[in-house]
């Protein structure tokens, strides 16, 4: 997930299930071999589009949870997000059809917003989380309306609907059952990466005409000359 201020203008179906012949361990100790660029886990984020982005992620096998074989999935969960600077990373954004997803929202992200714009939206920091095999459920069912960006719907913006607070359950990135209650902003972002893992994207539940361009006034001032990079950097 991306956060959006309001001054802001701004092929690979992975079959990771119980009937692969691969074990979860084989498969993944093949990532740290060479690999073509063109395989996952990316160092991008994948784009709406993609099959992995519409499929329910498969979880975990709780055995291997503390393995050294998810240790570096959370690290390059974590890696991506922060070069991408966004506040949430599913595990289907880098092509894996695995439940995982890492949050972060750091306090140096309150200078984006006015002091009433940053109260409004409920937001406060939110240090480095990462859930494993993540469940949840809904603690208040009021929704609230703010804008969301989506790093694998880079360009766009839209008003979507969100419960305004949350239990979430499952494991931290050492593989340690945990439980957390969220509200506000930090509620918002787990559930838009809690979609992720469902196959489901932010466009999905939107407000339809709110879908916005991020960059519209830039094009047109540029007389559309614009170029939207896809890369971290």
């Amino acid at each position: 997930m991306v956060t959006v201020p309001i001054k802001a203008c701004l092929r690979r179906n992975l079959h990771i299930t119980s009937r692969t012949n691969k074990t979860f361990a084989k498969w993944y100790q093949s990532l740290w071999q060479p690999k073509a660029d063109d395989q996952p886990p990316y160092d991008h984020i994948v784009q709406l589009g993609d099959p992995v982005l519409r499929v329910p992620a498969n979880p975990i096998p709780e055995k291997e949870l503390q393995s050294a074989e998810v240790q570096f999935l959370v690290q390059h969960l974590t890696k991506v997000m922060r070069a991408y600077k966004c506040v949430g990373l599913a595990a289907p954004q880098l092509g894996l059809s695995l439940r995982a997803f890492a949050m972060e929202f750091k306090d140096e992200l309150r200078d984006q917003y006015t002091k009433a714009d940053y109260k409004l939206r409920e937001m406060e920091p939110l240090p480095l989380t990462v859930l494993l095999n993540p469940e949840l459920k809904v603690l208040n069912y009021e929704k609230v309306i703010h804008t969301e960006a989506c790093e694998s719907v880079r360009g766009y913006r839209a008003d979507v609907p969100r419960y305004r607070e949350i239990l979430l359950q499952g494991f931290d990135g050492t593989g340690v059952r945990q439980e957390l209650k969220l509200s506000g902003w930090n509620a918002r972002i787990a559930q838009h990466e809690m979609d992720h893992l469902n196959g489901i994207i932010y466009t999905d539940i939107m407000n339809r005409k709110s879908l916005t361009c991020t960059c519209w006034q830039a094009v047109n001032a540029n007389r559309g000359r614009i170029q939207l990079s896809f890369a971290s950097k």
